[in-house]
């Protein structure tokens, strides 16, 4: 499939997509605490989304069957909410979610700690989204696409991590999930080139032991083998003739 390039006015409509989806993880990682269900979290999620007259981007997406995808420790993404999923202190939780803007989808995750976490979780946390920015010195017109995988799993390896193979990141627009497949582990060949308007949901997986998952019975939730903790980290990125621009994360987030 081609990869498509967006027009101003669609780069326009998915800034606003991701501005309201940058919104909805702020509120979320607020409301995120001990006690609380994983289904709370789904609730919660899809209420501000739907305060902002946007359509939850996952729910019902191929059967999925919540609007927030919701990820507690060894599941690395798509874990279902539950009533009976109940955070503890300690816990690492990856939230995914996206939200469709008129007719135009946004597409990012978090990972949090609740209460108190390992000093070994905080790490792993910390190390999924600075890998992400490693591969965004990349994300530029004139680079190539494996140019962004190979920065994101040198990066997250040389600590010893295992980065998730069996899912990658996608190109995002009227669709949620578009060409092109962007690996975060490194490959052998450059990919294809980057083009200003080309819009991209990159997302590194990252696991604390092994990089091989497997799939549960609910065909959603995806575990790390060994069970080690996992960890997630996603925007939408616009690629440009210059910096990148990321859709769902302001300038003085980014900084911070």
């Amino acid at each position: 499939m081609p990869i498509e390039i967006k027009s101003t006015r669609e780069i326009e409509l998915m800034t606003e997509s991701g501005r309201i989806l940058e919104i909805v993880h702020k509120e979320l990682e607020k409301a995120l605490r001990p006690g609380m269900s994983t289904l709370d979290i789904d609730r919660l999620g899809e209420e501000i989304i739907r305060s902002y007259n946007c359509i939850p981007s996952f729910l019902n997406y191929n059967g999925y069957p919540a609007s927030i995808c919701v990820s507690v420790n060894e599941e690395v993404v798509h874990g279902i909410p539950s009533s009976k999923r109940i955070l503890k202190d300690g816990d690492v939780v990856s939230l995914g979610a996206g939200v469709i803007y008129k007719g135009y989808h946004s597409d990012a995750a978090r990972t949090h700690g609740i209460g108190e976490i390992s000093k070994e979780a905080k790490k792993l946390i910390e190390v999924t989204r600075q890998s992400f920015f490693e591969g965004i010195k990349y994300a530029k017109e004139g680079n190539h696409l494996f140019d962004i995988s190979n920065a994101i799993g040198t990066y997250a390896e040389s600590f010893g991590y295992g980065v998730v193979r069996d899912l990658c990141g996608h190109g995002v627009g009227t669709k949620l999930h578009e060409s092109p497949q962007i690996p975060n582990y490194v490959m052998n060949r450059r990919g294809v080139k980057l083009k200003a308007g080309m819009t991209l949901a990159i997302e590194p997986m990252i696991n604390m032991g092994t990089w091989e998952v497997d799939w549960l019975d609910d065909e959603w939730t995806v575990v790390s083998r060994d069970r080690s903790v996992s960890a997630h980290y996603e925007n939408t990125v616009l690629i440009t003739d210059g910096e990148p621009r990321l859709l769902t994360l302001t300038e003085s987030e980014e900084r911070a």
